[in-house]
């Protein structure tokens, strides 16, 4: 597949934000950021147990490449679990995920919208090479005493 994306082509999924609309203190927020870095670590080493632990029951995972083509929504925790396990299922190299300038569109103490930029890498043919970038949005609930994901969007530039 060829599809690549234009100029600016993700601002519609991006909006802006008034900084008045994050209320949450400092250790909530590394609270929420620790929660996307172990899902991008689930991911890597697909730990499937670790991710379960990260997701809402009813959590959504949406995906677009350069909004040509569509994925999901994926809805339900059993079903994320199941896109993970089959998209890793033939897989040989080492993946990872890179989540970099996360943003808070907003939060609060039960919510947080949380947007990072995506650089996916992998060491195919011997070497470390970017095969994809992107964004995500990432809609997070407090529950249970912890910050789990409830709705994720991931934004790719091209085709994986």
């Amino acid at each position: 597949m060829t599809t690549t994306a234009a100029f600016g082509w993700g601002s519609s999924h991006l909006k802006t934000t008034p900084a008045d609309e994050v209320d949450l203190d400092p250790a909530e927020r590394l609270a929420v950021q620790q929660t996307l870095a172990r899902y991008a670590f689930a991911l890597d080493h697909g730990d499937l147990v670790a991710l379960e632990g990260i997701l809402t029951e009813d959590a959504t995972w949406t995906a677009t490449i350069a909004d040509e083509v569509e994925q999901g929504p994926f809805v339900g925790r059993a079903a994320i679990l199941d896109l993970v396990r089959s998209a890793t299922k033939e897989q040989i190299e080492q993946r990872r995920h890179n989540l970099t300038n996360m943003v808070f569109h907003r939060a609060d103490t039960d919510t947080a919208v949380v947007w990072a930029y995506l650089m996916l890498t992998s060491n195919a043919d011997g070497s470390p090479t970017v095969i994809s970038t992107g964004f995500y949005t990432f809609t997070l609930r407090h529950t249970e005493g912890m910050w789990r994901i409830k709705k994720l969007f991931v934004g790719l530039d091209n085709a994986v």
